[in-house]
């Protein structure tokens, strides 16, 4: 009885979260695969146009299915759609590649290497590590010495 209790709650509680009918939520809840449910709840609290179980599986197998999103590298995740035109490797496992995808995703993911930010000072580091705002005064005693 008590199993039968958390499975009513569980089914009421999914109903209301994602404002799903019944027979959606009893779907969801016994879907085989634990990150495939997740990512099904996602997409019924996230996308106004996908409203049923059906529905979102049909997403899912699509973006399942979409060669963008298969893997590249195992070692570092990326997947076809990101791959990087600019070196040979094409992954995030090339740290030494300075073209824009391998910016943009150390950008996203905040994997910045201190040692070779290219943009910040190399003696203080100011204006690195995604903060272009930084300001410098590494060099301010020698602007004076100058001046006087």
């Amino acid at each position: 009885m008590p199993k039968n209790h958390a499975r009513k709650k569980a089914l009421a509680a999914l109903k209301d979260e994602l404002g799903i009918k019944h027979a959606c939520a009893i779907e969801l809840l016994d879907h085989p695969d634990a990150d495939e449910q997740d990512t099904l709840e996602r997409y019924l609290a996230e996308y106004v146009d996908i409203n049923t179980y059906a529905e979102a599986v049909d997403y899912l197998r699509q973006e399942q299915a979409d060669p963008r999103n298969q893997v590249l590298c195992e070692t570092c995740g990326w997947t076809n759609g990101m791959v990087c035109p600019e070196c040979a490797k094409g992954c995030g496992c090339e740290y030494q590649c300075t073209g824009w995808r391998h910016e943009e995703m150390r950008a996203a993911t905040g994997d910045y290497d201190e040692d070779s930010d290219r943009y910040g000072c190399e003696e203080c580091g100011a204006g690195g590590g995604g903060d272009p705002y930084g300001e410098c005064c590494c060099y301010e005693d020698d602007d004076e010495d100058q001046a006087a």
